[in-house]
């Protein structure tokens, strides 16, 4: 079927980073996918989980939501049902573990870095753009505590970037939008580095089962995406950096 965008099946949405929206946290960017759109924040505590105290080690964790009217119709938000559902406690949890992979904890310093990414408008791909959003704001995050004096030495030691993919009509696509995913026969989010080293990879048959072949052909795609992802990351921190 005819993709959203006039895309082909490698071609990503287009696709936005802007770095340093917030004027308060030491990190943020907004990013676009097509349609979703997520604001995420990294903020900087000076203290750390209390399983980490007195290790000399500081940590870097994740929340995540959906705004009321992020979809088609108004969901409540989970503050008032009193709990997090377990979609939502999975993919932030799948969003820290991606950027702890970024970061030598040890040279962070008994700090804790708070991502949070807020799901301003959701059309698929929500956690894979919160993963590539999150990147650039924790490393902005990081320069700012370079640039205070509070850190001497970068803790970045990795760049990370996410997409999804997925078969639909029996092609492998790349960065499918809610009408692909909730018609996909298979779907997938891969977490890659920039180097092409998988951090994580979420693949599963919806409706059918997939082959190696279709499998090869998803991280395929997803690598090329994710290479491009990266360049993305690069030139917004650069553009933000050329303007601080």
């Amino acid at each position: 079927m005819p993709r959203s965008f006039a895309r082909n099946a490698s071609t990503l949405r287009p696709v936005t980073l802007e770095a340093g929206i917030s004027r308060y946290a030491e990190g943020s960017c907004l990013v676009s996918f097509g349609h979703t759109r997520v604001l995420v924040t990294a903020s900087v505590d000076d203290f750390v989980p209390p399983f980490l105290r007195n290790t000399g080690k500081g940590w870097v964790t994740a929340e995540y939501g959906m705004l009321p009217r992020a979809t088609h119709s108004r969901n409540p938000r989970e503050a008032a049902k009193g709990k997090q559902s377990g979609r939502t406690q999975e993919i932030q949890r799948l969003i820290g573990r991606a950027l702890r992979t970024t970061i030598n904890l040890s040279l962070l310093g008994e700090r804790q870095i708070v991502i949070d990414c807020d799901v301003l408008e959701a059309d698929g791909g929500t956690r894979t753009a919160s993963i590539t959003g999150a990147y650039v704001a924790l490393a902005q995050a990081v320069q700012t505590l370079q640039r205070k004096g509070v850190l001497k030495t970068s803790p970045m030691i990795a760049q990370v970037a996410a997409i999804s993919c997925g078969i639909v009509g029996g092609e492998a696509v790349v960065d499918l939008d809610y009408e692909e995913d909730s018609g996909a026969e298979v779907d997938a989010n891969i977490v890659m580095n920039a180097d092409g080293a998988l951090v994580e990879v979420q693949m599963t048959g919806e409706e059918a089962t997939f082959s190696k072949d279709q499998m090869q052909r998803m991280l395929t795609l997803a690598e090329a995406a994710i290479t491009e992802l990266c360049a993305k990351q690069r030139e917004a921190l650069e553009t933000f950096a050329r303007a601080a």
